[in-house]
């Protein structure tokens, strides 16, 4: 398939007006893919400001991004308007720190994490990797701190810890997240298994409904977050939120970590997202406002339109 004039000059535009352009399935607040996860989880990590753009929303840019850079997968990095590649290369540029320094932030701190291993958690793994071969055991923490352990070949990148005489690695970024991480093997009426707690996670996201929020909102204690596309802002206006869009994200990511934070959308599924995404930003006093602006229209203020 040939690149049409239209569709490059379309490409060179965002390239054009953005330093960082990560081309991906879903955004960078909500991918729709593993890869495209992984790449941004990176990113978020070292940028509070990047432009993603969803292929999924546009075909004619997912088709013709491949053929702008000769690259035949999604997503792809783009930094000063140069091509760097796809998930594998990001990962692994992060984990070397030449992703850091490309884009001009501190490299990684490197220093093996510390972790408390359980003798009966150190007696299951083993068994576990009883037939691995000369796979290593790693443990993954993602961008929203969910732990997963994975036997796969080392790296030359690869951050090695020994706890309890149990040899665990990690990328870059699961090292940070894992820093002080505790592990035990567990039984519970619904089955065993290993429990993780990682004290590096942000305090989960908790629910208020639309009349604690009015209370609230009355007291002036908490900050409301808007994350509804632009149409339906103006269709069903919120008045005194904060909108949550790209031009606003560097400086609501920048407020005090403790900032009380209600984020709202249509229905309260959206707005978990964008809050989740904050929670990755280290933030700690986060509420999804559950049935968002349609329960408000219906139980608080009925002068706003349904839609």
């Amino acid at each position: 398939m040939s690149l049409s004039p239209a569709t490059r000059a379309r490409i060179e535009a965002l390239l054009a007006a953005h330093p960082v352009v990560l081309f991906m399935k879903g955004t960078r607040h909500a991918p729709q893919c593993g890869f495209s996860a992984a790449a941004a989880d990176r990113l978020n990590a070292l940028l509070d400001d990047y432009h993603s753009v969803d292929v999924l929303a546009d075909e004619e840019i997912r088709a013709g991004i491949k053929e702008f850079g000769q690259w035949p997968t999604i997503p792809q990095l783009y930094v000063g308007g140069e091509l760097v590649g796809g998930s594998d290369i990001v990962q692994s540029m992060f984990d070397s720190g030449e992703l850091h320094r490309l884009l001009g932030v501190a490299e990684p701190d490197r220093t093996p994490p510390q972790l408390t291993i359980s003798d009966a958690a150190v007696e299951k793994v083993r068994a576990a990797l009883a037939d691995a071969g000369d796979a290593k055991l790693f443990l993954v923490v993602d961008g929203r701190f969910q732990p997963q352990f994975q036997l796969r070949e080392a790296g030359d990148h690869d951050i090695v810890t020994v706890a309890n005489g149990l040899e665990v690695r990690f990328d870059a970024a699961s090292a940070q997240r894992a820093r002080g991480a505790s592990i035990d093997w567990t039984r519970t009426p619904h089955g065993e298994g290993l429990a993780i707690f990682l004290p590096q996670a942000p305090q989960a996201i908790r629910s208020l409904d639309v009349h604690q929020l009015r209370q609230r909102m009355q007291a002036g204690d908490i900050m409301v977050i808007d994350v509804r596309p632009e149409q339906d802002r103006a269709f069903a206006p919120f008045a005194g939120a904060e909108v949550f869009k790209p031009e606003t994200h560097a400086r609501l990511t920048s407020l005090p970590k403790d900032t009380a934070l209600a984020f709202i959308c249509h229905h309260g599924n959206s707005s978990r997202n964008a809050a989740e995404h904050f929670r990755e930003h280290g933030f700690t006093n986060l509420w999804n406002v559950e049935g968002g602006i349609d329960a408000w229209s219906v139980e608080i203020d009925p002068s706003v339109p349904r839609y």
